[in-house]
Order: C-alpha cells, then structure tokens, then sequence
C-alpha cells in the first residue's frame, strides 16, 4: 500500500503534507505534487495533514482517483525529491475548485 495526491492539490501544493513526511517521499513539481510509492512507508501522516483532503491510500481511491496511482509513480521519477514547499501564488482561489486535471503542469 502506498498514499497517493490526487487532483485537489493541483495548483494549490500547500504543502503541510510535505512538512509531516518521515521519509521524504514527496517530489515536486511546477504546480503538483506527487508521493513516489517506492519511498512511502505508508504511515498515513500526509493524508491527515493535507488541508485540501487530496491524499489517499491507493486502495481507497476512486474509479475517478485510479490514474493518480500511475501518475504518481510516473512523476516521482522526473520531478525532484522536496522536503519543504510553501503554497502556490493563487492557492487558497484554487483550493475549493473541482476539475482541475487541465491545469496539471507536466514535464
């Protein structure tokens, strides 16, 4: 089992979830954030954390949530490992809106 961000943190990437991982699981990107499920030891402190409830455990995910599983992974290896991060410019206007996958910046 691993945890997985799913399409709530798109262009919000508050970060707290990253702040409470003991492992350094999170990598960055330009406006999402990803939990590379190598690295997750899936102690469940990011979900809790997440203001915007966009983590999950893989196995609680919806038939909507299942691509962010792949997507994930996928992105781990390109985007860098992060420690820290501090909010998007617009986060807090982005944080109540749904369907947002259109905004995912990828490499």
């Amino acid at each position: 089992m691993s945890f997985v961000v799913t399409e709530p943190c798109i262009a919000c990437r508050f970060g707290e979830c990253v702040g409470v991982c003991p492992v350094d699981a999170f990598h960055a990107g330009p406006n999402f954030m990803v939990i590379d499920p190598r690295t997750c030891i899936n102690c469940g402190i990011c979900e809790l954390a997440c203001p915007v409830e966009a983590i999950r455990a893989d196995h609680a995910l919806t038939s909507e949530q299942r691509a962010y599983a792949d997507l994930n992974a996928r992105l781990a290896e390109a985007w860098p490992v992060t420690t820290a991060t501090t909010p998007l410019p617009r986060a807090e206007d982005f944080a109540a809106e749904k369907n947002k996958r259109h905004l995912l910046v990828l490499p």
